[in-house]
């Protein structure tokens, strides 16, 4: 993802090391004035270093904004990309993948972890890049200077090496224990929004507290115990090398005073302030292991998502320009992973043109399984699914969902107007087109009644809606796209008489002509469907028209009677 940049990166390190250089040049600006005092002139001497020096700090400001702007550009556009990606591949990973992931989870990856991967970049790239530069400046000065010293810069390579081995497993180790326990808090803070009605219901507020309050003192002593490690890090790398420091300079001063080396005062200071330099420059780097850790452990969370294998493929599979609505199974089974049994065993249906087919049992008969293996959500174990006699397996799927259109139990409307929700995804849709869509499902009293019409922001997920209005407004949602295949998955069980009949009259409209698969609980909504599908244990039971079934006196017509009284 950095390879686009590598220009830009490239003169961003170029303006860095050209700002930063008087941090390794100044040394040997203060070691000049130094000697000529101690020699006593030439005063001229001073006037050209003086002047050197403005000339180098004036360079620091103009390099540091060219910098600002090329480096945190980067880093910025890195974020949008991880996070563009990230959307892309959660579109991507298969509906199994989603069902087994928390949102928040989800969320937290999204925002969180590519919030520390930014900060990784602004927070470590430039201190990262001054301790570089800072390094090559130190130990080229000082080859200048007094090579002999360099054997005493080598000693800081074993201490910053032991050190950073000693820190780097534990603090991954606790970093990921941190992420953990943050992704598990935002699990939980996700679950108490879903549960609000249900905790209040009850007066369970005190126990929804207590869940989330136990998470929060997870987070608190992962948090605790990760600071404990970086902070005991931190002050033995700080000693160690400050330790150092000051054994280097009483020894440049011993080699002054000896005659050991040919050393001036003010190479003494130089020798002195160039190993402060470096030791500094190595205590910055080794200190920027926890940062590094904590970026990195956000690199592997995000990578969870990128490289989970649970994807959808389409690529190359051939793109369905018109479809008819012919659908059929041929003995089509499903397992689910970790299943004990098959959800789905030996399905045998074929499915016309304009048909009708409801789908009815018990719950865990397989009758939402069904639904998703049309959609292509979930892929046959077993079997084979051919829509418009094309094998499913072999199509693009992205593409013969354009005319396919579903209804579910619960329409979730987002934070939009009516019209936004109804044209969802539609760049090109009209007013009449969006009107007589609202009017076939039988919402555009809806509207009317509003008092921004069709302007009106329905809330999150659309709350300021009642059930049966979203359902309608769902329903206007199919109908606006003109779809040939429909699916409709308990569309009418949680409403109540008055707007199920509503509702029921727009879901006719919406079936007129379209090969429709409806799942319902309640039989009295299926009555006029060309065939009923009775499943049980993930089987075909029975098959046939609702007096067809009736008269057959078999578990259709047992639920049948179980209803009806």
């Amino acid at each position: 993802m950095l390879r686009p940049f590598r220009g830009r990166l490239g003169v961003a390190v170029l303006a860095f090391g050209i700002k930063d250089s008087p941090l390794w040049l100044l040394p040997v600006i203060t070691a000049t004035v130094i000697d000529v005092v101690v020699a006593g002139g030439p005063a001229i001497r001073l006037a050209w270093v003086a002047a050197g020096a403005v000339a180098l700090l004036s360079l620091n400001y103009p390099m540091h904004v060219l910098f600002v702007r090329l480096f945190f550009g980067t880093s910025r556009a890195l974020g949008a990309q991880l996070r563009n990606r990230l959307a892309a591949r959660l579109q991507s990973l298969s509906i199994g993948f989603h069902s087994r992931s928390s949102a928040a989870v989800i969320q937290t990856k999204v925002v969180r972890d590519v919030e520390n991967v930014e900060l990784l970049f602004q927070q470590a790239g430039p201190p990262a890049l001054s301790a570089v530069f800072s390094l090559a400046g130190a130990i080229t000065m000082t080859a200048i200077a007094v090579p002999q010293f360099l054997v005493v810069y080598l000693l800081t390579v074993p201490i910053a090496a032991a050190l950073t081995l000693a820190m780097r497993r534990r603090s991954a180790r606790r970093n990921e224990d941190f992420r953990r326990e943050v992704e598990r808090f935002s699990s939980r803070v996700g679950e108490m929004a879903t549960l609000i009605p249900i905790t209040r219901a009850h007066g369970l507020e005190h126990v929804a507290h207590e869940r989330v309050a136990r998470s929060a003192e997870g987070v608190r002593d992962a948090g605790i115990t990760l600071d404990m490690l970086n902070g005991r890090f931190g002050a033995a790398t700080w000693i160690s090398f400050q330790l150092l420091g000051i054994a280097c300079l009483v020894l440049a001063a011993l080699a002054a005073i000896s005659g050991w080396l040919p050393i001036t005062a003010g190479e003494v200071v130089l020798l002195g302030s160039y190993f402060s330099i470096l030791t500094g420059a190595i205590t910055q780097l080794v200190s920027m292991v926890p940062l590094l850790a904590k970026g990195l452990e956000s690199v592997r969370s995000i990578a969870e998502v990128m490289e989970e294998p649970d994807v959808e493929r389409n690529e190359g599979k051939d793109e369905v320009a018109a479809v008819e609505g012919r659908i059929r199974l041929e003995g089509v089974g499903f397992r689910y992973p970790g299943g004990d049994a098959g959800a789905l065993d030996g399905i045998d249906l074929d499915v016309a043109e304009g048909e009708t087919i409801a789908f009815v049992g018990p719950s865990g008969s397989g009758k939402s399984t069904m639904l998703n293996l049309v959609l292509g959500f979930l892929r046959p174990s077993e079997g084979r699914i051919l829509l418009d006699d094309r094998d499913m397996e072999r199509l693009d799927l992205r593409s013969v969902r354009r005319f396919v259109s579903v209804v579910p139990q619960e329409s979730v409307l987002f934070e939009g107007s009516i019209r936004e929700n109804v044209a969802y995804g539609l760049d090109d849709v009209d007013d009449e087109r969006v009107r007589a869509a609202l009017r076939d499902a039988h919402a555009l009293e809806i509207v009317e009644a509003l008092p921004d019409g069709w302007d009106t922001v329905v809330g999150e997920r659309g709350a300021r809606l009642s059930g049966g209005q979203r359902q309608r407004i769902a329903i206007a949602r199919a109908l606006v796209r003109d779809p040939r295949i429909l699916l409709l998955d308990e569309a009418t069980s949680a409403l109540d008489s008055e707007s199920e009949q509503k509702v029921k009259q727009a879901l006719d409209t919406l079936m007129r002509d379209r090969t429709t698969l409806v799942v319902a609980h309640r039989l009295s909504t299926i009555r006029s469907a060309s065939r009923i599908v009775v499943l049980d244990h993930g089987r075909i039971a029975e098959i046939g028209t609702h007096d067809e079934l009736v008269a057959a006196g078999g578990r259709y017509a047992q639920l049948n009677r179980i209803q009806s009284a």
